[in-house]
């Protein structure tokens, strides 16, 4: 091998490994069977959730990965594989491919790291389904709001009961 290529493949190294120190997850999937338009249909959504979804040798991933959080990542890199980043909101990339997945019927959860810990494919569905964080805060709120409101609107009735009888 070249020492221009062996460069070329320490750029690509150093990049994952960029991307991996900043992430809070990265999800791999085995992409097969997908056609051209499910593939740029699949990269919008994922770029509308702010993931970052990028196909690398594999391996030039398991070099990237050696001796950080995400080396369990490693043992699932055969074949065709996918890697899904998200820097904002852990769950995301297991949320949006999920749907993915389960629109196309064609591709599959490998393993995932989220928030430094490893999960496989049974794992990663099951973060799949779990809400997003708005989602989180908004069902919170919400469950908050609620009684305040009502206990709000019990003091006006009593305030205007009160009104009406001074009246």
């Amino acid at each position: 091998m070249s020492i221009e290529a062996q460069k070329e493949k320490q750029v690509i190294i150093d990049e994952i490994k960029d991307k991996l120190e900043r992430a809070q997850s990265a999800v791999v999937i085995d992409y097969i069977g997908t056609t051209v338009a499910e593939a740029d249909a699949m990269r919008k959504k994922l770029r509308d959730a702010n993931v970052d979804y990028t196909v690398y040798k594999n391996t030039l991933v398991k070099r990237a990965v050696q001796g950080t959080k995400y080396e369990g990542l490693a043992e699932v890199l055969e074949g065709p594989s996918a890697v899904a980043i998200s820097y904002d909101d852990a769950v995301a990339p297991a949320r949006v491919l999920n749907g993915v997945i389960k629109e196309y019927k064609k591709m599959a959860f490998k393993a995932g790291v989220v928030e430094g810990s490893f999960f496989d494919a049974k794992g990663m569905e099951a973060i799949a389904s779990l809400p997003s964080r708005e989602e989180l805060i908004a069902k919170f709120l919400g469950s908050i709001q609620s009684p305040v409101s009502k206990a709000v609107r019990t003091f006006q009735a009593i305030a205007d009961a009160k009104a009406g009888a001074e009246a």
